[in-house]
Order: structure tokens, then sequence, then C-alpha cells
């Protein structure tokens, strides 16, 4: 496989990522060091699954395929739904509510499940793994940075309407990857 076509794959991989990655800066307007993990969450995790799929192969494939897009859909939509819930409920008195390593972990996880089958191709495949996934977890790592720093922009124009609209990001994006599924 060449690089290119691992470079691209990375792309697609990384965009729920990216719209995830761009709604905890619209939230959240983390500083460059928040900044730095949020990417290194997310483009750990892009190289990470493909890296257990390749591995397991497609021993649990089918088992994982079976209930992957239920788990991404369940963690986005109630991680989502809480925010927009307090973005409509927001106390005029009440601070910013905090940004955890928690929060992050089930981002992560959500928005990486599909790398997953990803690692499985790997392994039909016979791709070299390791670049493989270092490749596609520094494109994620690269294109978070950016998202969430575009989010901050876009969060300070949107003011308090940040929350709402970065929490239906969030669903949307748990939605469309449960449809993707259910498509394919």
């Amino acid at each position: 496989m060449l690089i290119l076509e691992i470079l691209l794959i990375g792309i697609g991989l990384s965009m729920d990522a990216a719209a995830v990655s761009a709604t905890n800066g619209m939230c959240y307007r983390p500083s460059w060091r928040r900044t730095l993990i949020i990417a290194l969450f997310f483009g750990g995790f892009q190289g990470l699954m493909p890296l257990i799929g390749y591995f397991a192969g497609s021993l649990f494939a089918r088992q994982i395929a079976a209930f992957d897009h239920w788990i991404a859909l369940a963690l986005l939509a109630v991680i989502g739904g809480k925010m927009v819930w307090d973005g409509f409920h927001h106390d005029s008195g009440e601070t910013a509510k905090p940004f955890t390593l928690l929060l992050l972990l089930m981002q992560a996880v959500a928005t990486s499940i599909d790398a997953l089958a990803v690692g499985v191709s790997f392994a039909a495949m016979s791709v070299q793994i390791l670049p493989a996934v270092s490749l596609i977890a520094a494109t994620t790592f690269l294109l978070s940075v950016a998202a969430v720093r575009l989010g901050i922009r876009i969060g300070d124009r949107l003011n308090s309407k940040a929350e709402v609209f970065g929490g239906t990001v969030l669903f949307l994006t748990g939605l469309k990857i449960f449809i993707e599924h259910m498509w394919l």
C-alpha cells in the first residue's frame, strides 16, 4: 500500500476526531497545552485502534463490528446531549463545566472505533503496520490541533451558543457513525 493511500485513510479516519476537537475548542477554549493533550488523545487512539485491529485480525472483527456503531452513538449522544442541556440551562453565575480526561477518553474511543476495521483490513493486505499507524496517528494529531484552534475562534463568535452548537455537532457525529455502519 502506498504512503499516499495510507495518508488518505488517515485523513478519512480523522474527520470525526477533527469535528469533536473543534467542538472542544468551541466549548472549553483550551490552552495550547490542553490543545496538544486533546490532539495526543485523538491521534493516539486513531493509531492504537488499527494496531489492535491488525493483531486481533478477523478473530474478533465480526463481534466488534456488530455493535461498535452503537457504542459510538451512545457515547457521543450522551456527551452531546448533556452539552446541549447545559447550554440551554446555563446559570449566569455558574462557571464553565470542567474538561476532564474521562470526557476526552470517551470522545477518543467513540471517534476511533471504526479504525479497528481498518486494522483488520491492513492485516488482510499485509500492510507494514507500524509505519501505517504512525502516519494515521500523526495525521489525526495535526488535524486535531488545527480543529481545536479553529473551534476556539468559532466559539468566540458563538459566545453562549457554543455549548449548544458543540453538543449538537457531537450528537450528529455519533449519528453519522451509526448511519454509516448501518448502510455498510
